[in-house]
């Protein structure tokens, strides 16, 4: 059964008001394409998407499978987050070349660097391979032989599918696996850091300014697309050439004034838009608040200790903003979720749903879903929350645990096959080495002693004196010899005799718990979508988010949070200046940065009022993944790049509400003027095509 329907649910509005969703590109004509119109669009949905011809999805390239990027010039020049490239920037840092602290821009190709292992992948075309995947699937099925055709299915379609020889393919599903969709891609590997603004200007306001408004980070960096003689993708050499688009972005000096059309163009990550109220109940209530917890504790070691040194700022730089984002997102998802009153909307919407299972006589068929999903979640969820307890403390804020979960993982490997040992070996020795080059025994043990005490009354900061692990050499040293040898050494170390019990409880029990609670709810999530389109034909869906390309359209639009406090939906360099606090490691202010301001030196930035302008907001559904997505404007043109949420709004990700959730983008106008006024890397705005569409 194909479900192509594809519109929006939960927002009973006029078309003229109509600004949430993630839309598939390639299914925008119709009414999608009526409301872009209705909020100023001149764009048709085949300027969006054209598999014929260029058109916009072709400047649209998935950053490294996390974010988003855009192509802004002919020879493959790509704008994305700092944060977005942030990794690769502290990659080329050192004490010499603090590219972190001082910013990094190549005046020539020469110049440029390489990123191993850094990917830029763009859509070739989208098709809806539905009917073909769900070939011979039928309800008197388990969920296991169900999914075991359709990946079947799915690799016997991949294996006939045209493209070229450079070309990859995928399959995706779409509202629960109710839909599915096949992309061809084509992926560039080559891909050279450009430029990066200094961190307080790319990472202004930091921690303290993250998902808020009003907002003040230059959040951008460049990057360059190589290919090789032919214009295909291929891996690093210095034979390679910048990679000549089939579209790039001209951007408009023209900036942005409130009402103007914007249409965020991405990949975004993941939502969960369909969820029943309880879920939402047990997420914001119960599952988000230990994490944070947990979060808290080890950000509380990490930020003190980078304050102290810069060596360590420069090793827990990426770390410390990974482990902050979601810290406060979660922070901000409960906030929205009850100012918006989103559980007790979600009740009343269930409500609905029931009476209108009876009204179309499909009470017998659909009415155990939501007493179902309650059973359900009461018995999941003290698993999830220890589950998700363990992969907080064992891999994502401690690093001693995090290696001793990968030798855990190298013991299994080896035990069930000693010839994997070479293999197995060498993948532990990757990791570890990836660990240690930023890492710091000191900040690590206060994170230990932080955030252990969440997870098990067991407290050992004394395996920190005793173990091999907190020392590179040491720890690859455990690792050489033969098998029964290594397992010997590896099992007599302090730290992995301390963990290894806990390793092993959460596969044997907390994760297989996991799985078989989680399972049936899975399976009950796509019943109940299938659900709510058979109970409400005439409602609007459309398919969570799936890292997959989508267009999400709105406005530019202020917001008012709380009452009596109204935010207007752009923010000015003068806020820079405002926040400026003399070495800060959140809102310090570069000296040119701050003599340009001065001096007024803004070039053709400045908007009609003299001021250059930073941030704006727009009304546009983005998550995850959006990050360095291009804002574009009603004729094309590109006049921001998407970074953020307001921390109200990160509820979005559940429940988007058009009264309070907006996204965050830097002004191109600033971008620009950074790049020529602040770099001096004017060569790189020549490369750029300018416009004026307001000026017409």
């Amino acid at each position: 059964m194909k479900y192509i329907k594809i519109v929006l649910f939960f927002f009973v509005v006029q078309i003229s008001a109509q600004q949430g969703g993630m839309w598939i590109p390639s299914l925008l004509e119709g009414m999608n394409e009526q409301e872009m119109t209705s909020l100023g669009s001149k764009l048709t949905a085949k300027d969006i998407y054209n598999v014929n011809n260029s058109s916009l999805k072709d400047a649209i390239g998935h950053f490294n499978g996390g974010c988003t990027s855009e192509i802004i010039s002919p020879k493959g020049l790509i704008l994305t987050n700092h944060h977005c490239g942030f990794g690769q920037i502290q990659a080329h840092s050192t004490l010499e070349n603090d590219y972190l602290k001082d910013g990094f821009w190549a005046m020539n190709l020469n110049e440029e660097l390489p990123n191993p292992g850094l990917y830029v992948e763009f859509i070739v075309r989208i098709e809806d391979v539905t009917d073909s995947v769900l070939l011979g699937v039928n309800d008197s099925l388990t969920e296991r032989e169900k999914q075991s055709i359709i990946t079947k299915n799915g690799n016997a379609l991949q294996k006939t599918t045209e493209k070229e020889a450079w070309q990859q393919t995928k399959i995706k599903s779409f509202f629960q696996g109710n839909q599915f969709f096949l992309f061809v891609t084509e992926r560039f590997e080559d891909i050279r850091l450009v430029g990066a603004p200094p961190t307080n200007i790319g990472k202004f306001g930091s921690d303290t300014d993250n998902w808020v408004f009003p907002r003040h980070t230059g959040d951008f960096s460049m990057f360059r697309i190589y290919a090789d003689k032919n214009n295909h993708p291929a891996k690093y050499s210095k034979d390679n050439v910048p990679y000549k688009p089939k579209h790039f972005l001209p951007v408009s000096l023209d900036g942005v004034e409130e009402g103007d059309f914007t249409l965020v163009f991405g990949f975004p990550g993941t939502t969960d838009e369909y969820l029943p109220a309880v879920a939402i109940k047990h997420i914001t209530q119960e599952y988000n608040p230990t994490n944070i917890a947990i979060r808290e504790a080890a950000l509380k070691v990490i930020d003190a200790k980078m304050k102290e040194s810069d060596a360590i700022r420069i090793k827990y730089a990426s770390k410390q903003a990974r482990i902050a984002n979601y810290w406060k997102k979660w922070i901000g998802e409960n906030l929205g979720i009850q100012k918006s009153n989103a559980i007790e909307k979600r009740q009343e919407f269930e409500a609905t749903f029931t009476k209108a299972l009876q009204e179309n006589n499909l009470t017998e068929k659909y009415g155990n879903i939501l007493p179902e999903f309650d059973k359900l979640y009461t018995d999941f969820a003290a698993i999830n929350i220890k589950r998700r307890n363990f992969i907080e403390v064992f891999l994502v804020t401690n690093e001693l645990m995090s290696m001793t979960f990968r030798a855990y993982q190298f013991e299994q490997a080896v035990t069930k096959n000693p010839k994997d040992l070479d293999k197995a070996r060498a993948s532990i020795e990757n990791t570890l080495k990836s660990i240690h080059k930023n890492y710091d025994v000191t900040v690590d043990k206060g994170v230990f002693e932080n955030v252990m005490p969440f997870y098990t009354k067991n407290i050992d900061a004394t395996i920190y004196d005793k173990t091999a692990f907190t020392n590179l050499n040491t720890a690859l040293g455990l690792f050489n010899g033969k098998a029964k040898k290594v397992l010997k050494k590896l099992n007599n170390d302090a730290a992995y005799q301390y963990a290894k019990p806990m390793i092993e409880a959460f596969y044997t029990s907390i994760n297989k718990e996991y799985s078989e609670k989680n399972a049936p709810i899975v399976a009950l999530q796509k019943e109940y979508m299938k659900a709510l389109m058979e109970a409400l034909p005439n409602a609007r869906y459309f398919p969570d988010a799936n890292s997959t390309l989508r267009v999400t359209y709105g406005q530019v639009r202020g917001y008012a949070p709380r009452d009596a406090v109204y935010y207007n939906p752009v923010s000015y360099l003068d806020g820079v200046i405002e926040k400026y606090i003399p070495g800060d490691y959140e809102f310090d202010v570069p000296e040119k940065l701050r003599e340009l301001y001065k001096t007024k030196n803004y070039g053709e930035y400045a908007d009609k009022n003299g001021k250059v302008p930073v941030c704006f907001l727009g009304t546009n559904h983005t998550t995850g993944g959006n990050s360095g997505s291009p804002a574009i404007d009603a004729e094309g043109n590109l006049i921001g790049l998407n970074f953020d949420r307001v921390w109200e709004g990160t509820m979005s990700d559940m429940n988007y509400d058009p009264e309070i959730c907006r996204n965050i983008m830097v002004d191109l106008r600033y971008v620009l003027f950074i790049v020529d006024k602040y770099a001096g890397a004017t060569h790189l705005i020549d490369e750029m095509t300018l416009v004026h569409p307001k000026k017409k």
